[in-house]
């Protein structure tokens, strides 16, 4: 029988993830865009918070993304973000196959089959709550049915066509879980699993929960995602993933936390290392070049550039579409 840390054939099956295995310069590959899919299907909406991003419906995917695909864009994030009448305590929409990132996930495969699909699995933008997972009677976290259920969602998404899954949620053990998940569902050869290994309760994420209606209706994240100051626990964690098979290490947020990007690169030298830019790094980057105090291209290049120095062979940014015109 196979063991689950001896599958790798996922981290490379694609052929945009194969750089992602070598050290490089900045390219256009290095980058992915994360994108909010609304199940507003015919919707375009302007995300405040967040300039130049919008809450994409299905109907206006392929003008929205294929500009991008058409200037190089290799690989994208999808978040839905759904109606709250869908929403309840256990976040069953998140898989409804005519839900947003289902229906996006086949538009795009059919529209743009070499563009890399990935897939945040999480279910705080389905759950009436907002939390990250299923909880107890005493509001705390059920990690065990958790697990359970994001592994449904990833496999679901898997089915779908998507050709990566990346759970954010922070739950213990969902890593070996989904890739398990996977190889039971004849899928672990070509769906890799990215992990959110590193990441932290930061106050970084504001725009992102505004933008995925995601907040949580009580209390906050913390009991599940990394304090702060707590080294140690990303580097636990990190070691964690990569045991329960993980095919790429993610560190989120990205600048504040280059230490812990340098020791992902360190304690996973064999495994690509992605790096999230968030939301609140995206929006200051942006005020602050409006109000002069920089450059908004040398700026966003330097900030690339460190993320990279650090050990980053994958970025996630907002900065993409940009990305795509200046690296021409």
């Amino acid at each position: 029988m196979v063991q689950i840390d001896s599958l790798l054939h996922a981290g490379y099956h694609n052929v945009v993830q194969r750089p992602w295995q070598v050290d490089r310069t900045l390219t256009k590959g290095s980058f992915m865009y994360p994108i909010f899919i609304t199940d507003e299907q015919d919707a375009l909406i302007p995300i405040p918070s967040m300039p130049n991003q919008n809450r994409i419906g299905v109907n206006r995917l392929e003008e929205a993304i294929g500009p991008l695909v058409r200037k190089g864009l290799q690989a994208v994030m999808l978040f839905g973000v759904p109606n709250d009448s869908v929403k309840d305590a256990l976040g069953t929409a998140a898989d409804d196959p005519a839900g947003p990132v289902i229906q996006a996930i086949k538009l795009l495969k059919a529209k743009f089959p070499a563009l890399l699909v990935s897939c945040d699995i999480c279910l705080c933008e389905y759950t009436s709550h907002g939390h990250c997972g299923h909880l107890n009677d005493d509001n705390t976290i059920d990690n065990e049915a958790s697990v359970r259920r994001l592994a449904e969602v990833a496999v679901n998404y898997a089915r779908a066509g998507a050709d990566n899954v990346a759970p954010s949620d922070m739950m213990d053990g969902r890593m070996r879980a989904i890739k398990q998940g996977l190889h039971d569902a004849g899928l672990s050869h070509r769906v890799s699993l990215m992990a959110y290994s590193a990441k932290y309760a930061s106050a970084l994420y504001g725009p992102f929960r505004d933008a995925a209606c995601s907040g949580a209706k009580f209390g906050d994240r913390s009991a599940y995602q990394l304090p702060p100051g707590s080294r140690g626990l990303g580097r636990r964690a990190i070691e964690r993933d990569v045991r329960e098979g993980a095919d790429i290490i993610m560190v989120k947020p990205a600048m504040f936390y280059l230490d812990i990007v340098r020791d992902a690169k360190e304690i996973a030298p064999n495994h690509p290392v992605a790096a999230y830019q968030v939301s609140g790094e995206y929006a200051m980057i942006h005020h602050a070049a409006a109000a002069g105090v920089f450059n908004l291209k040398t700026a966003v290049l330097e900030s690339m550039t460190s993320l990279q120095r650090a050990g980053c062979s994958l970025i996630l940014t907002y900065f993409t579409p940009e990305l795509l015109d200046w690296l021409d």
